[in-house]
C-alpha cells in the first residue's frame, strides 16, 4: 500500500511538474494505460474488490455495534435531574466567568 502512495504521489508530481512538454505526459499515459491493461494488476484490483464485498458486512456490523454501545452509555449515564444539574452548573460558571457589564 505504502508503494502504490508512493507511486501514484510521483506520478501526480511528474504531471504537475513537468515543463518538458506533451511528449513525457504521453509516454506516461501510454505507460499507465498498459499497466493499467496488464493482467496481474486486473487480477489483484479484482481481489481487492472480492475483499470488499466479503468484510463490508462484517465492518458495518462492527460499526453498528459500536454505535449501539456509544449510545447506550450516553442515554444510561443522562437522566433529567443529571442533565438539569449540568445545565445549572453551565448557567453560574457563565455568570461568574462571562462578560460582565453591558455589551457593545
Amino acid at each position: 500500500m505504502k508503494r502504490l502512495l508512493i507511486v501514484t504521489a510521483g506520478a501526480v508530481g511528474f504531471l504537475l511538474g513537468s515543463r518538458a512538454g506533451r511528449q513525457p505526459y504521453e509516454q506516461f499515459m501510454r505507460t499507465i494505460g498498459q499497466l493499467k491493461d496488464d493482467p496481474r494488476v486486473q487480477e489483484k484490483a479484482q481481489q481487492g474488490v472480492q475483499l470488499v464485498r466479503e468484510q463490508a458486512p462484517v465492518v458495518a456490523e462492527k460499526v453498528a455495534d459500536a454505535a449501539r454501545t456509544a449510545t447506550d452509555k450516553v442515554t444510561s449515564h443522562s437522566t433529567s435531574d443529571d442533565a438539569d444539574a449540568r445545565i445549572e452548573e453551565a448557567v453560574q460558571y457563565q455568570k461568574e466567568h462571562g462578560p460582565k457589564g453591558p455589551l457593545p
